[in-house]
């Protein structure tokens, strides 16, 4: 079957010829129908060979849609020809934090297909255990398969601080892509926040306005000023950095008011600089990594109401490699999707 693997160290993937998987006792194998890219596959393929903690080689894609298509000895709960997603954050299932539905912090290492386990990125895929699954019934896997991690991590993220979002309040989102697209449309259907939308280039704030911001701002040195004339000189109550620069992360706590919050939720490499003389007093900041089972259910429920839908720009695996270069360089509106 066909792949798209990591294959060495400081290269671009490769589509290949592999093995079609056979499911061992208790997994299950499905029939990709799409595959979610992401930015973090970009971070996983620059860390360096020393230290590099995963499998090499791997096939990529941790935002997998299918059908089953076999069952191994003793798997149950779905049956042959159902569709579903696959929930990504695979832990040890008995440590605290897995215990608590945390499977995302497990303290003994979370593995994750596409991140640690062969992905989706090709024409079949195993999951270790029936649990990892959620059924999607009729929904369009194209635009299911991201919801993932593309709605789950900025849901998780906006459950998080939700009592911060109060009648009045304003919520700002940097970064309107993959999850911050979806991000807006959360902010919309969940609270009665007015959402300030920051990115790069006219196009790029359109898209933004279209998924529901109320305001759209050039994400830039000045955009934490703006913020504050737009809120009274006050600041935002959340700012969610779904970009995670240095640049992003000065312009969140320059931006939040006092006893507001800031969740960094993008990985790219940089940092919110918080101390007593360094952001408002009494400010909230955290990380926020994916999400919970029930959250992606939650989700899967949404998205049948109509209410979050994932933007797709789909390619056939063959153009897999294409798909990685036009999201590394910004071309690609929401979320690309290769579909085998």
């Amino acid at each position: 079957m066909q792949a798209v693997q990591y294959r060495a160290f400081g290269q671009r993937p490769e589509l290949v010829e592999v093995e079609r998987p056979t499911p061992g006792p208790g997994e299950v194998l499905l029939r990709i129908t799409a595959s979610g890219l992401c930015h973090s596959d970009e971070v996983v393929m620059s860390f360096p060979e020393e230290g590099y903690p995963y499998p090499m080689p791997m096939t990529l894609g941790h935002e997998p849609a299918g059908v089953v298509e076999e069952l191994g000895e003793g798997a149950t709960g779905v049956e042959v020809g159902d569709s579903v997603i696959v929930y990504g954050c695979w832990g040890c299932g008995v440590c605290a934090m897995c215990a608590d539905g945390r499977e995302q912090l497990c303290l003994r290492g979370m593995v994750s297909p596409g991140l640690g386990r062969d992905g989706a990125m090709a024409e079949h895929m195993l999951v270790d255990t029936p649990r990892h699954l959620v059924p999607i019934g009729d929904l369009d896997p194209v635009r299911a398969a991201s919801l993932t991690d593309a709605a789950l991590t900025p849901y998780e993220a906006i459950k998080k601080v939700l009592p911060h979002l109060t009648g009045g309040s304003t919520a700002v989102v940097i970064g309107a892509g993959g999850l911050g697209h979806v991000a807006i449309q959360l902010l919309r259907v969940l609270t009665s926040a007015r959402v300030i939308a920051l990115d790069v280039g006219e196009e790029k704030l359109a898209f933004a306005r279209e998924m529901g911001a109320h305001e759209v701002l050039e994400s830039n040195a000045d955009a934490a000023g703006r913020i504050k004339e737009m809120t009274g000189g006050v600041g935002a109550d959340v700012v969610f950095d779904f970009v995670g620069i240095d640049p992003t992360g000065a312009t969140a706590t320059g931006a939040v008011k006092v006893a507001g919050a800031v969740v960094v939720v993008g990985a790219g490499g940089g940092t919110a600089k918080v101390g007593l003389l360094a952001a408002p007093y009494d400010v909230e900041v955290r990380t926020s990594l994916w999400g919970t089972r029930s959250s992606l259910l939650e989700l899967v429920e949404m998205a049948h109401r109509g209410e979050v839908r994932i933007e797709t720009t789909t390619y056939p695996i063959a153009d897999a490699l294409r798909a990685y270069a036009d999201l590394h360089d910004g071309k690609v509106r929401g979320r690309a999707v290769v579909v085998p």
